[in-house]
């Protein structure tokens, strides 16, 4: 079992940045596949990033793309969502989640350990 905890989430200003970090509680192996999700108030939650577990490839949401950086850290079984140029619209609760499976997945029913979440409150 892998246990998961956002932190990092607050308020902002339009046009800030934050950071968001995960950390597992055990060892994240190197097959999993980590990835960033959101919910809005009222929406679904989405996809927003993910970072493989073999190679450290990744991908992020068209969205956010340019904006949103995904990394990892293994030895230190962190992962990190740097959102940079924030808008209104990124405001949401941001779940951390681990995928057991090596390459890049985009979908919510591919990942297994989720995070209780952090909240993002981006002002205009």
């Amino acid at each position: 079992q892998v246990q998961l905890v956002e932190s990092g989430g607050g308020l902002v200003q339009a046009g800030g940045s934050l950071r968001l970090s995960c950390a597992a509680t055990r060892r994240i192996f190197r097959s999993y596949t980590m990835g960033w999700f959101r919910r809005a108030p009222g929406k679904e939650r989405e996809f927003v990033a993910a970072i493989a577990g073999t190679d450290g490839s990744t991908y992020c949401a068209d969205s956010v793309k340019g904006r949103f950086t995904i990394s990892r850290d293994n030895a230190k079984n962190m992962v990190y969502l740097q959102m940079n140029s924030l808008e209104p619209e990124d405001t949401a609760v941001y779940y951390c989640a681990a995928a057991a499976a090596p390459t890049i997945r985009t979908r919510e029913y591919d990942y297994v350990f989720w995070g209780q979440g952090t909240q993002v409150t981006v002002s205009s």
